[in-house]
């Protein structure tokens, strides 16, 4: 495979890391830690193409996967902000409820013919020599994950929700005193998460591979759980992380194109090692370990009666 096929696969792979973490990103520095965002790619991912196999528009499929998290963090929200439970354990449970209900729902759509959202391709851009595919004729959600990791950045550090959403992560008993909305601007964040969630994977079903297949989306929502701490709650950190963590991913399938002799079962653990090894690094630095790292995070909320 040429350079320019290599990237333009590590950037495939790339675009449903960066989109879900970006989502959790929000969730996170508003204090919330949703580990449920396995699940809600599942939710997403199967959502999205039985809705664009049932009409023949993967567009629809593309919005019915976002409803499709966004419903599920909804209920994740209610259980942890509104009844208080233990974020973590609800965390956990919804990514074994939306991999079983994905699971459920998909089984009549396995093996069928999906509807792939098209490239878009810009006459005389896109034949440019070396940047014109990579630059002018991705798929439509490769530049909204690239408008996210902009939208994200700006909105967290350049307007004043955004400096909202950072007090409440890292100090929400004081936000709640000087009359912020604490439990709305939670809310809001992870639905945000969970829209973003369902969106990437949507990508997975629409877009990477478009078919159904159970547990297509293979411990990406992990990773990108890892990203958020790996980029210490920074956007444009998320999207180099992304990219790394994209390329580690298709590394197997380049060494298996050239030969290379090894088992296939090492090369296709690699990104999940590469995980563990940069939250090791991280771990072991307390300067990184406390960068942005938002202070109320996982912490419980119950205003003033």
């Amino acid at each position: 495979m040429n350079l320019e096929g290599a990237i333009l696969t590590i950037i495939t792979a790339a675009t449903p890391l960066l989109i879900a973490a970006l989502g959790e990103l929000v969730s996170e520095r508003s204090g919330v830690l949703n580990l449920g965002v396995e699940g809600m790619m599942a939710m997403g991912a199967v959502v999205g193409f039985a809705t664009a196999h049932l009409t023949g528009e993967p567009a629809l499929g593309v919005f019915a996967s976002i409803l499709a998290g966004t419903a599920t963090a909804a209920l994740f929200g209610f259980l942890t902000l509104v009844l208080v439970a233990n974020q973590v354990a609800s965390g956990l449970a919804l990514t074994l409820f939306g991999l079983g209900l994905a699971a459920l729902i998909g089984d009549a759509f396995v093996s069928l013919p999906g509807q792939g959202l098209p490239e878009i391709n810009i006459p005389i851009l896109s034949e440019l020599p070396a940047i014109g595919r990579i630059v002018f004729g991705q798929d439509a959600l490769v530049y909204v994950g690239i408008l996210l990791t902009f939208g994200v950045w700006w909105f967290l550090f350049r307007t004043r929700a955004g400096l909202i959403l950072r007090s409440v992560g890292d100090n929400h008993a004081s936000a709640h005193a000087l009359g912020y909305p604490v439990i709305r601007v939670r809310f809001m964040a992870v639905l945000f998460g969970g829209a973003c969630a369902g969106l990437a994977g949507g990508y997975l079903s629409l877009v990477y591979t478009p078919q159904w297949t159970q547990n297509m989306t293979a411990g990406r929502g992990w990773i990108a759980l890892a990203l958020v701490v790996f980029a210490t709650w920074l956007p444009w950190r998320v999207a180099a992380g992304a990219l790394l963590f994209g390329a580690v991913s298709i590394l197997q399938l380049h060494a298996q194109a050239f030969g290379v002799g090894v088992p296939s079962q090492f090369l296709s653990m690699l990104p999940y090692v590469t995980t563990i090894l940069v939250l090791v690094l991280i771990s072991r630095s307390s300067t990184l370990l406390r960068a942005n790292t938002p202070a109320c995070l996982a912490q419980p909320f119950v205003p003033d009666r």
